[in-house]
Formats: C-alpha cells, structure tokens, sequence
C-alpha cells in the first residue's frame, strides 16, 4: 500500500526532535497560541490561530482550511469563487516544525509554516501535495531540479518598501536624492532598530541596509538555500507591519508607490551550487567574469523572464514600475557587466542579481520559475550573448529574447505561452495564476481612473 505525501509528513512530525523543541520552547517562554500559516498566490500569508497546548495534535492531525483561501477567497466579476467555488474540499495544512518562532514582540505567540495537502477523504488523490500550495510547490521544483542536476540554488532577496507617517518626510536638495542620506536614516532610525531587532529575533541575518528615496528603506539579510530565503521574505514582511502598527505609522510593499519616485522593488541575487561549490564562478579568474553552466542558465533565465513576469510583477501596479525609465528598473530583457540598467547584472563574480521581481512579489512562485528557467537553459546550452554596454533605455531588445510585457495584460499572454513555466508550476497552479490576475486586469481595464478625469473631464470640445 501506498503512503500518501500526507501520512509521510505526519508520520515525520510525530517522532521530530523539533516537535520536542517547540513543546519545550511553549513551556518555557510561557506561549499561549500559535499561527499556523501558508502562502496564497499572491503572497498574502493566511492561516488560523490555535492554543499553543493543541500543537502536539495538530503537528499530526493538521488544520483544516477551505482551499480557496490559496486565491484570497477572491470572487471574479462573474461571481466565481476563485480556487473551487463554495463546494471545493478543504485542504489540510501540516506544519513544518522547524519553521516553529517566538514572536518577539508578543511571546504569548508562535507562529509555524505549514505545507498543504488534499484532504484524506477525497476518492482520488487524497492525501496528495495540494497543487496551489506555493511553499510546497517551491519545495518541489527546487527538490527536482536538484536531482536532475546536482545543483542547489542559493538566493538573497533586496527587499524595498515604503513608509510613511508623521516626521518621517525629509527635505532634500531638487534634482538631488536622499538615497544613502544619514539624515533620512536618522528619522527612520525608530523603524531600523524595530525592524532589525525583531528580525535577528525571528533567525533574519541582517547585513546592512540604506535609504533610497522618498519614505523608501531597503534593509537586507544574508543569503542562503531559495526555500529558506523565501520564509525569511515573508517573515520580513510581516515584521515591518507589526513594527508600523506599533509605531503608528504605515509600510507598504506597493511596487510603485506614486509617480516619479523610485518603484520597490526586490531584487534576487542567486547563485547555484554543486557540492559545496558555485558553478557560476570559475576559480582563479579574478575579473568580473561567468562560467559556462552559469552562461546556460543565465540564457534559460532571459529567454522565460517574459513569461515570468506574471510572478515578478503579479499587480496592475507593477508595471509602473518598469514605465518609469532611468529609475533603475528593467524596460528590456538583457544582460551585463555590473550595469544597474539590465535585467540580470553580473554584480560579482559568482552572483547574478535579477531585478525584474518586485516588492509585492510572491517569493516561492519567483524563485519557482526561475529554477524551472535555469534548468531549460543548461539543458539546451541557451548562450545569453555579450553583456550590454550603457544604458539598456536606449537601444532595440536583443532580439533573441522576448520583450518584456508592459502590462498585466502582457504578462498574462505571454505566462499561457511559456510551456516550461507553466509545465514546473503546474496545470492547476498555472491555471488559477491565469484566471485570477485576468479577473484584476479586467477589473482596472473598466476602473475610470483619477488620470482619465483630470485629462478627459473638460477636454472636448
């Protein structure tokens, strides 16, 4: 008889030394409750709340939770339920005990990550990985691509934001930035410490950090295997809204915030390694160069990072971001040499930086497609050409790469005809992408905008 994905992970919660650790850990910091939490499509982090006494059972037995929180219990302009509709079975969250955390700011709470399974009950499939589980599909494609290749991919992840509240606005110079200001750090030196503190608490290794533009801060934590780098972005995220709320004042991770500011971005600075080694760095060449196999994958990334772009910007919003030419976000697929316009740049030896992936990102579908993008360009030795030199807002796009969609719309268009895309991630996963970034396009395509008012309004006759 077959064990299911399901019975094998609970089986393995149930003799865990980490199940024993966090028993321990709840009696000695006094825990109270614990969130058991996933990852919708959109990044949204969803889940419940239990007495933390109830963790020995349900690091079993599981929680329960309807599977269209997976889509945001999103309704479309038709009234479709996105995910399955009222009727659709729940789906059971098994928590991954080593993800288990104190929160720091209130240590009556816990929170753990869970992977999602089909429920026991269902006739076929039970017990099954759920398809539209983000964190597990990561898990999957990252473990795959392992086997196949022998490579592991190492990522750190540039996350930018915006604040905004009383005393946080500063003066600077016209035509000038504030980026790298002291004095802006200072007035956001009450955010730095919380957020940094907090972090480090939580397992982040915070590195360094800047001010980069108006209300925008840029606070970074050291590198290491996509999967872990992905938990850490979102428990980054939800550390900088509870130091908000106890600031009284607001963070967003709004990609672009207002016009003619700098958008946030969140930049992945990958490498891929093979027993112990990074293979995108050939030893004992000290100038700004790239291996071979890093060449492959590099030309996998440009050749899918079209049809990619329906993960590394997922909102109507987005695309503002990559409009606003000269505020160092990509406009073309391209490539080069420690050059801050592309949009892969070789920043050193042995470490690509990817910038298309923005602040609202969700970071286990992006470091997702990029893994399945690497691995179709080692295996078809797609060569990425010589890097461009200047400025990558002047110029024609290479044309050996698609160009980089401009709209939700585009992106939508060209993910459905990305086959090694949407293959990695799956019919059902690919399909509910499709349908619920379609419903948002649909949605702002028949919204009368305050820019349509202000330019229409009285323009006739």
């Amino acid at each position: 008889m077959t064990t299911s994905a399901l019975d094998q992970h609970r089986h393995q919660n149930a003799s865990s030394p980490h199940l024993a650790a966090a028993l321990a850990t709840i009696k000695e910091r006094g825990v109270e409750h614990v969130y058991y939490q996933s990852v919708s499509i959109t990044g949204r982090v969803v889940g419940k709340v239990m007495p933390a006494r109830h963790l020995e059972r349900a690091a079993v037995k599981g929680v329960q939770q309807h599977r269209t929180a997976a889509a945001n219990l999103q309704t479309t302009r038709e009234g479709i339920l996105l995910g399955g509709g009222v009727n659709a079975p729940e789906y059971t969250a098994i928590p991954d005990l080593e993800t288990f955390a104190v929160l720091p700011w209130d240590t009556s709470f816990a929170r753990i990550f869970c992977r999602l399974y089909e429920p026991d009950h269902l006739a076929e499939g039970a017990g099954a990985p759920y398809a539209c589980d983000t964190r597990g599909v990561l898990r999957r494609v990252h473990r795959e691509f392992t086997e196949r290749t022998g490579l592991e991919m190492r990522a750190g992840c540039e996350p930018e934001m915006t604040w905004k509240g009383e005393g946080l606005e500063g003066r600077f110079r016209p035509q000038s930035s504030p980026s790298y200001h002291i004095e802006h750090l200072e007035r956001n030196r009450p955010i730095v410490k919380k957020v940094i503190a907090y972090a480090q608490e939580l397992g982040l290794d915070m590195i360094e950090g800047d001010y980069e533009d108006a209300g925008q801060v840029e606070l970074n934590f050291m590198y290491d295997h996509a999967d872990l780098t992905a938990d850490r972005l979102i428990t980054y995220r939800q550390i900088c809204k509870q130091v908000a709320r106890e600031l009284g004042i607001e963070a967003s991770f709004m990609p672009k915030p207002a016009t003619g500011m700098m958008g946030n971005g969140c930049h992945h600075n990958f490498s891929l390694w093979r027993d112990g080694v990074n293979v995108l760095e050939n030893p004992g060449v000290t100038e700004l160069h790239l291996s071979q196999e890093g060449r492959h994958a590099l030309g996998g990334l440009l050749t899918h990072s079209a049809g990619a772009m329906l993960v590394n910007g997922s909102t109507v919003n987005s695309y503002k971001r990559y409009w606003d030419g000269g505020q160092f976000a990509p406009s073309k697929i391209n490539w080069g040499m420690d050059n801050k316009t592309c949009t892969v740049r070789l920043s050193a030896n042995g470490r690509l930086e990817y910038k298309l992936p923005d602040a609202a990102v969700n970071p286990y579908l992006s470091h997702a497609v990029m893994i399945a993008a690497f691995e179709d360009g080692l295996k078809k030795e797609i060569e990425p050409g010589e890097p461009d030199q200047g400025s990558s807002y002047v110029g024609a796009q290479d044309t050996r790469f698609p160009e980089l969609p401009m709209s939700l719309g585009e992106a939508i268009s060209a993910f459905r005809r990305d086959d090694v895309i949407t293959s990695a991630l799956g019919d059902e996963l690919s399909t509910l992408l499709v349908d619920y970034h379609a419903d948002e396009w649909a949605r702002f395509c028949g919204h009368v905008t305050d820019w349509e008012r202000a330019t229409y309004w009285d323009d006739t006759p």
